[in-house]
């Protein structure tokens, strides 16, 4: 699935969509080059969920979790949000526990999954965010049977039309 992306709102609108569709446990790869707009995307899935709190790129701590709760304050999902750009190694997610991630019921945002090859689950989603004139374009591929059934939803909303 190709969706033009005009600008910003139109990348954050694309993780809002995506988070609306997405079940609690679901693993999304990100690719694409520097500024091509992953965090951006990560931003708006977080919104669409509800998260109301700054969202910034993980770059230096390698992962940030979030926990977005209800109206009487009780956990309703988690999300980690990585960035594997400065991972010197695949091995060191290991070190730092990221296959806990993987298998708890959250959904993970992965930006630069080809750092981590051999180490990570299959991805459910890939989107890979590229330049397009002024705005960007969004390849978004379907990985597992879940991601399939979410691509079909997403399909059916009305952000893709």
């Amino acid at each position: 699935m190709d969706i033009l992306l005009a600008d910003e709102a139109a990348t954050e609108n694309l993780g809002r969509a995506l988070a609306a569709v997405c079940p609690a446990q679901c693993l999304i790869f990100l690719y694409g080059d520097l500024g091509a707009g992953k965090t951006t995307f990560s931003r708006g899935f977080l919104r669409g969920l509800g998260y109301a709190g700054r969202v910034k790129s993980p770059t230096y701590t390698l992962v940030e979790p979030y926990e977005i709760l209800s109206n009487d304050e009780q956990p309703v999902r988690h999300v980690y949000h990585f960035d594997l750009y400065r991972l010197a190694d695949p091995e060191e997610l290991a070190y730092m526990g990221a296959e806990d991630c993987f298998a708890a019921e959250a959904v993970s945002l992965v930006e630069w999954p080809q750092q981590g090859e051999g180490m990570l689950p299959p991805a459910d989603i890939k989107i890979l965010l590229q330049y397009q004139d002024a705005g960007r374009l969004a390849q978004i591929q379907a990985g597992t049977d879940s991601g399939r059934r979410i691509m079909q939803l997403l399909q059916s909303s009305a952000c893709c039309d």
